[in-house]
């Protein structure tokens, strides 16, 4: 009789081992009701070719956040303040009007070796933007539109630079707050507009043009790590910074540069002069904007009110 109750508390504890166990495997992935989450966007309205940044309060307290949209992944940043996720993503311009979900997965750290796992959806409605459809007659050097086979090797060896540069994605980031504009001067051409040279057409413009001088500094328009100064065949005297994430500012035709590869700058901090290197008509500052791959729109990027939180968060 003893030694069958002094074998008990063995059981017992077996038994809530395998429930504990149970749990880890079947139970760590709780779905959340949509009253329980709030999900915003800005802008509210979503167009092709646009930045986004969503905005999340979850229902309980998460120690990470991270989500899908469009098929790129999606890492959130907590702001403190507001007790909001917050994350910078984009909208390509190829992609067609319709509903797409925002897929989120929140993680909770119980001690050292178990977590748990909550998951929600919330689609968001694409329409398309109103770009400018105006052809824009220019006219340039013809190694630019008819280049010679040594003129051709030249430009097959920017494009494996960009394809290297261009498709990194450093985990953290490093932009806080809104961007600023790269210089104090008019708009000459938008993003999306249709360009045709010496009579050719060509893409969309995947940029912004400034109406800028030669000489005209160029600042930041956030803080990042120079990601790439040097001279390529179509951008001429070329800098890219990383903002962290897959986001990234692009800054063509410089005439000089102020900062070298693997720099960290700060938001406002001179980059470069504007110029006409390049594939140019003229002086100008060309800027684009990249997030995983995808040119978004600069002038949208600018408009959006973004929290300004320290990196690390």
């Amino acid at each position: 009789m003893n030694r069958r109750l002094s074998i008990l508390p063995f059981a017992r504890t077996t038994l809530l081992l395998t429930w504990s166990l149970f749990c880890a495997v079947f139970c760590a992935v709780l779905p959340a009701t949509a009253a329980n989450w709030t999900v915003r966007a800005q802008p509210t309205r979503l167009v092709n070719g646009g930045p986004v940044l969503f905005q999340v309060k979850p229902p309980q307290k998460l120690d990470s956040l991270s989500g899908t949209w469009l098929g790129h992944e999606v890492t959130f940043s907590f702001d403190a303040t507001s007790k909001t996720w917050f994350a910078l993503a984009g909208i390509s311009l190829e992609t067609a009007p319709g509903s797409y979900p925002l897929e989120l997965t929140g993680e909770t750290h119980a001690g050292r070796i178990s977590s748990t796992k909550t998951s929600f959806s919330r689609k968001f409605v694409v329409t398309r933007a109103n770009y400018p459809r105006i052809e824009v007659k220019l006219s340039v050097e013809g190694k630019f539109t008819e280049p010679t086979p040594e003129q051709q090797k030249q430009i097959a060896e920017a494009q494996e630079v960009k394809k290297d540069y261009l498709s990194r994605v450093t985990p953290e980031r490093e932009w806080s707050g809104t961007f600023t504009a790269p210089a104090d001067a008019a708009i000459s051409d938008v993003f999306g507009s249709q360009r045709i040279f010496n009579g050719k057409t060509s893409s969309p413009h995947l940029g912004l043009d400034f109406r800028v001088p030669s000489g005209t500094p160029i600042i930041a328009m956030n803080d990042g790590a120079v990601l790439l100064a040097r001279p390529l065949y179509f951008e001429g005297n070329f800098v890219v910074l990383d903002h962290g994430q897959g986001l990234l500012t692009l800054y063509l035709h410089l005439s000089e540069f102020k900062v070298k590869e693997g720099e960290q700058v700060k938001r406002g901090q001179e980059i470069g002069l504007s110029g006409g290197t390049g594939r140019a008509t003229g002086p100008h500052l060309h800027v684009a904007v990249r997030w995983q791959g995808t040119y978004l729109d600069p002038a949208r990027l600018l408009s959006l009110r973004l929290p300004s939180v320290a990196t690390g968060n």
